[in-house]
């Protein structure tokens, strides 16, 4: 992998848990000389990410709608700041850049954008790593939530498996590195879509 895209919040709680974690990630993989792809904020967890590449002289890609630009939460330090039109061309062009996906504790957005980029992976859009890095459990709910929708029958456990996890950033790259997808060819079979 040659690029990872973060999805984090834009909102930081003070946790020195999550600060940690996010200064082992960008570690990982400045590392690896891995670059950083985000969506180009200077707050929040966004912009400690960034921040914290930065320091360890990695190369930062930002992609920002023009709007939140307006509203100066644009980061002007990155190496790059790519400005899209809107909301849909931002995560396209995030996904695009990113041979992998990494997602920090964040709010509606990262869970968005997670379900996005991993039901794109489902249907055999792409073909990159997901991982969850799960700081101090924060993610447990929601792999909890995804081990029922297999229980549940609403999931293939294939589909699940598409899903890296660990709260250790070096092994949830080693996880992701070692990932292989497989398309399901017969995800549209045996549906009962009546």
């Amino acid at each position: 992998m040659k690029s990872i895209c973060v999805y984090c919040g834009a909102y930081f709680n003070d946790d020195p848990v999550l600060l940690a974690a996010v200064q082992n990630l960008a570690e990982a993989m400045t590392s690896r000389n891995i670059k950083l792809v985000y969506g180009g904020g200077s707050v929040g967890v966004m912009g400690l990410i960034a921040g914290e590449v930065l320091k360890r002289d990695g190369y930062v890609t930002g992609v920002i709608p023009q709007f939140l630009l307006d509203l100066e939460v644009g980061n002007m330090e990155v190496n790059e700041l790519i400005v899209t039109a809107n909301m849909h061309e931002r995560k396209q062009k995030m996904a695009d850049l990113a041979d992998g996906f990494v997602i920090l504790p964040g709010g509606y957005g990262t869970l968005e954008e997670f379900f996005e980029v991993l039901t794109w992976l489902q249907l055999g859009l792409h073909q990159k790593a997901i991982g969850i890095l799960n700081v101090g459990g924060y993610y447990d709910h929601l792999l909890a939530q995804l081990d029922t929708m297999v229980a549940q029958g609403m999931l293939k456990q294939t589909n699940r498996d598409l899903v890296q996890a660990s709260d250790d950033p070096e092994l949830l790259i080693e996880l992701m590195h070692a990932f292989r997808a497989e398309k399901d060819e017969n995800w549209f079979k045996d549906r009962n879509l009546s």
